[in-house]
C-alpha cells in the first residue's frame, strides 16, 4: 500500500515539473520576444532622436556600408587616379609638340608662332608647378598632442581637440584644416594650405583644355572627315604615319573637350563658393541649417570671410597650438553654433577669438 502511495505521488510530482519546465520555457520565450521589440523599438527611435533628423540622415545610416567601401577605395586607388592625370596630359602634350606644333611653325605668321609659343609652354608651366604642389602639400591637420588650446569642439573620431571649419576625413583618417573634400586625382584632401593650388590647377587645365580645343578645331575636322573615308570602297590610300596622325588629332579634340566641360562646371562651381566664403561640405551644412531656420522664421548671417588664404608659400609645417586660433579658427557662414553642435554631437567650449554668426 505504500509503494504505490510513493509511485503516485513520485509521477505526480513529475507532471507538476513537466508543467513548470513548459511554463518557464513560454516565459523565457516572451521575455525574449518582448527584449527584441524594446530594442527594435530602440534602433528606430534613435533615427529620430533630435529635430535635425530627416530623410537625408536615414539615407546616409543605410549606405553606410556603401560609403564604407568606397572610402577604402578611393583611399587605394588615389595612386592609380595620378597616374591617369601624368599619363592623359602627357598624351596630349606629346601629341601637341609632334602634330599641332610643327603645323603652327609651318602655316602661321611669326606674330601667331610666339603668341602660341609663350602662352602654351606659360599654360603648361602653370598646371604642372600647380598640380605638384595640390598633391604634396599637406592640407593642414589639427595637433593631436593634448594641450590647453582654446578648441570648438572634439572630433569624436579623433577624440582630439577640433577646431572651427576643420572636419573629419574618412580617407586620411584625420581631421583636416578648412577641408573642402577629399580629391582622389590628387589622392590628397583639399584643405586650409593646398586649396588655392587645387582651383589654381582646375582653372589652368581649364583655360588649357579650351585653348588645345580651339587650336585644333580646323585640324580636327579634317582628320575626321579623313577617319569617315577609311571604309570607303575602294579605301583612300593613307599611310600608317597618317592613319595615326588622323587618330591622334581626334583623340586630341575629344579628350580635351570633355575635360574643358567637366573640369570647367567644377572651376564654376569653387569660383562661386570662394565668392561666398564657403567650402564644399559649408555650404551643405549651411544648406541644412537654412532650411531648419526657416521653418522656425529665422534666417542665418553670413560674415562673408575670405574662403581660399595661404599665408607664406613655400613652408608648410604641421599647425601647432598657437596658431590654431589665428589661423584656421576663423568661422565660415553660420559654422559656429550651439545647433549645429548639438547635431553633431559634440561638447562645445568657448570659441575662439574672432567673427561669429549671428542670428536674427
Amino acid at each position: 500500500m505504500r509503494s504505490r502511495q510513493r509511485a503516485f505521488s513520485a509521477v505526480m510530482r513529475l507532471c507538476v515539473k513537466c508543467l513548470r519546465v513548459g511554463r518557464r520555457r513560454r516565459f523565457r520565450l516572451a521575455w525574449r520576444v518582448q527584449q527584441l521589440w524594446r530594442y527594435g523599438h530602440l534602433c528606430l527611435g534613435s533615427l529620430l532622436y533630435n529635430s535635425f533628423t530627416n530623410s537625408d540622415v536615414v539615407l546616409d545610416s543605410l549606405f553606410e556600408p556603401i560609403y564604407w567601401l568606397v572610402d577604402h577605395v578611393t583611399r587605394w586607388f588615389g595612386v592609380v587616379f595620378v597616374a591617369l592625370v601624368i599619363v592623359l596630359t602627357s598624351s596630349i602634350v606629346a601629341i601637341v609638340y609632334i602634330c599641332l606644333l610643327p603645323l603652327i611653325l609651318q602655316t602661321y605668321p611669326p606674330g601667331w608662332i610666339c603668341w602660341h609659343l609663350a602662352y602654351g609652354h606659360w599654360n603648361l608651366l602653370m598646371i604642372l608647378f600647380h598640380y605638384y604642389m595640390a598633391i604634396t602639400t599637406p592640407p593642414g591637420h589639427p595637433p593631436q598632442a593634448k594641450s590647453n588650446t582654446v578648441a570648438v569642439s572634439i572630433c569624436r573620431k579623433c577624440i582630439s581637440p577640433k577646431p572651427a571649419r576643420a572636419h573629419h576625413c574618412s580617407i586620411c583618417n584625420r581631421c583636416v584644416l578648412k577641408m573642402d573634400h577629399h580629391c582622389p586625382w590628387l589622392n590628397n584632401c583639399v584643405g586650409h594650405y593646398n586649396h588655392r593650388y587645387f582651383f589654381s590647377f582646375c582653372l589652368f587645365m581649364t583655360m588649357g583644355c579650351v585653348y588645345c580645343g580651339i587650336s585644333s578645331w580646323d585640324i580636327f575636322r579634317e582628320a575626321y572627315a579623313a577617319i569617315q573615308t577609311y571604309y570607303q570602297t575602294p579605301p583612300p590610300t593613307f599611310s600608317f604615319r597618317q592613319r595615326a596622325f588622323h587618330k591622334s588629332i581626334v583623340y586630341l579634340w575629344v579628350l580635351c573637350s570633355s575635360v574643358a566641360l567637366a573640369l570647367g562646371a567644377l572651376t564654376l562651381w569653387h569660383a562661386a563658393l570662394i565668392t561666398r566664403g564657403e567650402t564644399s561640405i559649408e555650404r551643405h551644412i549651411n544648406k541644412k541649417e537654412r532650411q531648419r531656420l526657416q521653418k522656425k522664421g529665422r534666417t542665418l548671417a553670413h560674415p562673408g570671410t575670405a574662403a581660399v588664404y595661404t599665408p607664406a608659400p613655400w613652408n608648410w609645417p604641421e599647425l601647432g597650438p598657437s596658431s590654431l586660433c589665428d589661423r584656421a579658427a576663423h568661422t565660415s557662414p553660420g559654422h559656429l553654433t550651439d545647433a549645429r553642435a548639438e547635431a553633431q554631437g559634440v561638447v562645445l567650449t568657448p570659441a575662439a577669438p574672432g567673427p561669429t554668426p549671428a542670428w536674427h
